[in-house]
């Protein structure tokens, strides 16, 4: 038969009643745990210092005299303060970390009525993590005043939420609503960016460590590090500001300063002392846009500010402090940099926990419809005027954003341009076949004029007539070639896997037959990278 063993604290106020006969009338909370008909404790280990022996000794022989079945054992701990939870949970810690629990023969029960609320807290949270294998007890006094009833009562407290529906529905229904809050704003259907929202909300809850945004422009980083921010002031994560700088708009003394600020007279025109970004996001949130940008010197200070929460201003011998939340973004490949010398290593590798690719318009055609509705809706708010599309506008226009001659260099951020457009321009609140028409031309003759791509410099017109499937391969094999030093380097680093089921290995013959299908040689795509 599996022993009862419980764990808690002596008393000092609840279990010290007096010494006399008197004491028997009241009701005493270790006591009364040894007196409840249903529960037979086997083992009652009791945690107290020095100051409390006699107490330990007094309930030990009290116990003793109405449950003798029961072994009371005194463990002695010493506490300098039993209200510091740093120095209550790290004795608590190391009291279960030596334990001899025997799970097999014996279950374990956490006494919490007795103790500061300090030490029910560590109970509950050591417990709640699995370092005490344990149920919590709370034992609770008669609640009828009668005269020579001491005994009480007691209950067992469960930490599987899952039982607790009503908790487990609100838990679950606060997570979809943040979930929600984060993406309002952010029209979409597509799965993946769907899943990487919710793990996005996990994060942020539960994380100060830096977030890293990848993605083209357009995409959505700032807006959403804006909506991270405010899902953590609601919840009293952050208590500073929001503060966004782009660093590809700093460059040299004007960076550090803008970053880390300055002191009065740290370069020529610095009349006054200047706080910085890093300052103004005490307590708050930082979005770096673009870190690739900064230089190597900014990046070695950003470094010991996110690691430190301390650097030195401009000009400074003195160092400051900011504790902020850092989130970053950027458009670069930060890895490829690191391996050109151009982003510090140490740098990345503190910023990469959590990254999260944000896809652009081309990887999410599903999101153009319901994106064109919330534009319009956006559009209604801003000018109080409601413009929708006729059937057949918005078909025409559907077919050519989702088609891959549709480019979306500027992503979401040129859809939105396109529909405002056409928005101003509709008669009587409608956007018709010729006003969609319009704006097509409109979008063909700016990607036009752009810089034009790897495909479009090498192909020209015929790159329009490319699958989004092929354009985006060519695309890579393009990129590929430009970075290796002949046909064969090129052809070991594409069909690295492929070739190892080969008996005769010709890489370079294999991708000449690719680019050939593309009226492509090595000399010419070698040399329009020149």
């Amino acid at each position: 038969m599996r022993k009862k063993v419980v764990l808690g604290f002596v008393g000092t106020v609840l279990d010290y009643v007096g010494k006399g006969k008197e004491r028997w009338e009241k009701w005493r909370p270790t006591v009364s745990l040894c007196q409840q008909d249903d529960l037979l404790v086997d083992r009652l280990e009791l945690l107290h210092d020095q100051r409390s022996r006699g107490l330990f000794e007094r309930l030990k022989q009290d116990i003793g005299a109405i449950s003798p079945e029961t072994e009371v054992v005194g463990v002695e701990i010493n506490l300098r303060d039993p209200w510091d939870f740093e120095e209550v949970y790290g004795a608590l810690h190391d009291f279960a970390h030596g334990y001899a629990f025997d799970t097999e023969a014996e279950d374990y029960l956490i006494h919490i009525t007795t103790g500061t609320h300090v030490a029910q807290i560590c109970w509950f949270l050591l417990a709640e993590a699995r370092y005490l294998p344990a149920q919590l007890i709370q034992t609770s006094p008669p609640r009828k005043k009668e005269l020579g009833e001491t005994k009480g009562s007691y209950a067992l407290i469960d930490l599987d939420l899952s039982r607790y529906d009503k908790i487990a529905t609100r838990f679950a229904r606060e997570h979809a609503d943040t979930v929600s809050f984060l993406k309002s704003g952010i029209a979409t259907r597509n799965a993946r960016f769907n899943r990487m929202i919710e793990q996005i909300e996990k994060v942020a809850a539960r994380s100060k460590a830096p977030m890293l945004l990848c993605g083209p422009t357009g995409a959505g980083k700032s807006f959403l590090a804006r909506r991270i921010y405010q899902m953590k002031k609601a919840r009293h994560q952050l208590a500073g500001r929001f503060v966004e700088v782009n660093c590809a708009t700093l460059r040299g003394e004007s960076a550090m300063s803008a970053l880390f600020g300055h002191v009065k007279g740290a370069f020529t025109g610095a009349q006054t002392e200047r706080a910085g970004l890093l300052r103004s996001a005490d307590g708050g949130l930082l979005f770096l846009d673009e870190i690739g940008e900064l230089g190597l010197d900014e990046q070695a200070m950003l470094l010991k500010a996110i690691e430190e929460k301390r650097f030195f201003p401009f000009g400074s011998d003195r160092e400051v402090e900011s504790d902020f939340q850092l989130i970053a973004g950027t458009v670069r490949d930060l890895k490829q940099w690191v391996a050109d010398g151009r982003f510090r290593e140490d740098l990345y590798a503190r910023i990469n926990l959590w990254i999260y690719e944000l896809p652009g318009l081309a990887d999410r055609a599903e999101d153009i419809e319901p994106n064109l509705d919330f534009e319009l809706d956006r559009f209604a708010r801003e000018q109080g005027e409601q413009v929708r599309f006729n059937a057949e506008a918005r078909r025409a226009y559907l077919k050519f954003a989702g088609s891959g001659e549709a480019r979306w260099p500027g992503n979401f951020r040129e859809l939105s341009a396109s529909v405002t457009r056409m928005a101003t321009l509709a008669e009587a609140g409608r956007i018709d076949e010729a006003c969609v028409a319009e704006e097509v031309d409109r979008l063909r003759q700016a990607w036009r004029h752009e810089t034009p791509g790897p495909l479009d410099e090498l192909l020209g017109e015929a790159a329009d007539a490319l699958d989004l499937f092929d354009r985006l391969q060519l695309e890579n094999v393009i990129a590929v070639c430009r970075q290796s030093n002949s046909l064969s380097d090129a052809g070991r680093r594409l069909f690295g896997i492929s070739r190892q089921d080969k008996a005769k290995v010709n890489d370079a013959d294999r991708l000449r037959k690719y680019l050939a299908r593309f009226e492509l040689d090595w000399q010419r795509v070698r040399s329009s990278s020149q």
